[in-house]
């Protein structure tokens, strides 16, 4: 059965919607990390925060936080940057995940893009790998992709499941058979294989049911639920949800 990593930048952006650059006041909105802290007593496995080079909602003191108050273990997103790669080596998260990254997007737009960036990708998991952290790599189900993430060194493949969310009908069914295929491909060349991105409590069973996914990464849909029913109320669903099918 996949875990469940709870993705918490969404509580930071309702922070930042009115209290961007003053995360110390007594009235600054929801603390992310006191999120977090919630997540896991409703059985989350682990926290997930995307630190973007523009800062729109996580911010380094949440990082910083966040590896000293957990007790599951931080999934770091972050692309490749300069910039954000010292705060990486300084914080040592459990895990790292290498995503793609682009200042207009609202959210992540496709997968990183290995085969055409391997060297670069390479080098950034090496520092990383021996630093402490393992690292994946955020990606499309494409076997150009993951062949070429098995060669960068990194231990995890997360396969981007956006297409596959945004689809309907037999659309998403063949979304889900390539689903499946990049699952069985990954695994047949010593990559470990995690899930997300536009996952919610309809169209998550089938991912969490397909043979080899370790833990699925789901932040929107849960922060969402959580403004009717209750923040831990809805990462126990979606727990239920994770660990069901199997």
């Amino acid at each position: 059965m996949p875990s469940l990593g709870v993705n918490i930048d969404h509580v930071a952006t309702l922070r930042q919607a009115r209290y961007r650059g003053l995360p110390d006041s007594p009235n600054a909105g929801p603390d992310p990390v006191e999120a977090a802290l919630v997540a896991e007593e409703a059985g989350a496995e682990g926290i997930t925060a995307h630190l973007r080079e523009d800062r729109r909602h996580i911010q380094d003191r949440d990082i910083h936080r966040l590896r000293e108050r957990i007790r599951t273990k931080l999934n770091l997103e972050m692309g490749l940057s300069p910039e954000i790669l010292p705060l990486a080596l300084q914080v040592r998260p459990a895990d790292i995940c290498l995503v793609p990254e682009n200042r207009a997007e609202v959210t992540t737009e496709g997968g990183l893009d290995c085969a055409g960036r391997l060297e670069e990708i390479r080098q950034a998991v090496e520092v990383l790998q021996s630093n402490g952290s393992r690292v994946s790599l955020f990606i499309d189900p494409d076997e150009p992709q993951i062949q070429s993430a098995a060669k960068s060194g990194a231990v995890f493949v997360e396969l981007h499941t956006g297409a596959y969310a945004n689809a309907t009908g037999p659309a998403q069914e063949m979304e889900l058979l390539r689903l499946r295929h990049a699952v069985g491909h990954a695994k047949a060349l010593g990559l470990r294989v995690n899930a997300g991105h536009g996952l919610d409590y309809r169209n998550t069973p089938p991912i969490a049911a397909l043979e080899g996914v370790e833990e699925l990464n789901i932040g929107h849909a849960i922060v969402a639920r959580a403004v009717f029913a209750g923040l831990h109320a809805a990462v126990r669903e979606m727990v239920g949800l994770a660990r069901g099918p199997r």
